[in-house]
């Protein structure tokens, strides 16, 4: 059942809970987080990255993500993440996104103000969510997959200049009515080389001074704890990939030392590439879903 980011995450905000939105750039992906979803009874998100534009573009991968959102037993948005351009976002919105995220995060705070807002006027218009960022999420070297290098919590001085400002962030929102905000309290994409310093506070002192839903980029790796922890504070959305992409890694791997024959199938690596996301993604999902 196809529905918008705003539908599912009233619920999530109204009753604490999170939604995973998984990044799908391949088949075997969008069938593992269905297979998840539907085997969970959970609402899911599923995604298309603009960085991942590399592996396959929006206009192939969008209507396939379409039709299986569609035909799902369980809610599903779908969603652009990280969007950087409006044309990305314009693209998704006509091909029948339901959300898009806006990502001028890495701009002058007025700037990302001011094409945010644009953005919404437009997505709006046409019934869409939109998502936007106010902060920084650290890149991991390994498998960070954002595009803007690597960095860590150690290459700050000061950690206030990069995690989201709470009153920053009520003044972003109000002027540009987005619908859910990621925001920056310590959080890595990509695989987490050691423990990250996260400040879950700074989720209450920003939900403090805006009643919206958030958003935890760098999902993947968090502890079961900081997980709960989080969704308690405030995040509705999470967004994860990296970890259930390792699973699928590994499973084709282990797959191929165990092989015997003489020749090894495509289709049976498929398999076990989606079981493996599914696995994976399972296991993220009972811990973001209701209590």
């Amino acid at each position: 059942m196809l529905v918008t980011l705003s539908e599912l995450l009233k619920d999530a905000k109204e009753e604490k809970y999170a939604v995973g939105a998984f990044n799908v750039p391949n088949l075997e992906a969008i069938r593992g987080v269905i297979q998840a979803a539907e085997e969970l009874e959970s609402p899911v998100i599923l995604q298309h990255a603009e960085v991942h534009e590399n592996l396959i573009g929006l206009e192939e991968i969008g209507p396939i993500m379409l039709q299986y959102a569609k035909a799902a037993k369980v809610p599903v948005a779908v969603h652009l993440d990280h969007g950087a351009s409006y044309e990305m976002c314009v693209k998704a919105i006509r091909l029948g996104f339901t959300s898009v995220m806006y990502d001028a995060s890495s701009k002058e705070y007025e700037l990302n103000l001011e094409e945010t807002k644009e953005i919404v006027k437009i997505a709006h218009a046409a019934g869409v969510s939109v998502e936007a960022e106010l902060g920084h999420i650290f890149t991991s070297a390994v498998g960070g997959g954002e595009g803007r290098g690597s960095d860590s919590s150690d290459d700050y001085e000061d950690l206030e200049d990069v995690y989201t400002d709470p009153d920053l962030a009520r003044k972003f929102v109000e002027a540009t009515g987005v619908d859910c905000l990621a925001i920056g309290f310590g959080t890595v994409h990509g695989i987490y080389l050691k423990e990250p310093k996260l400040d879950l506070n700074r989720i209450l002192q920003i939900k403090e001074k805006i009643d919206v839903p958030f958003v935890m980029h760098g999902g993947s790796g968090v502890s079961e704890e900081n997980y709960r922890t989080a969704i308690k504070n405030g995040i509705c959305k999470i967004n994860y990939y990296t970890y259930m992409n390792k699973a699928a890694g590994k499973a084709v791997q282990e797959c191929l030392e165990n092989n015997t024959e003489d020749a090894v199938f495509f289709d049976e690596l498929s398999l076990k590439a989606t079981a493996a996301m599914k696995d994976n993604v399972k296991a993220a999902m009972e811990i973001f879903m209701k209590p």
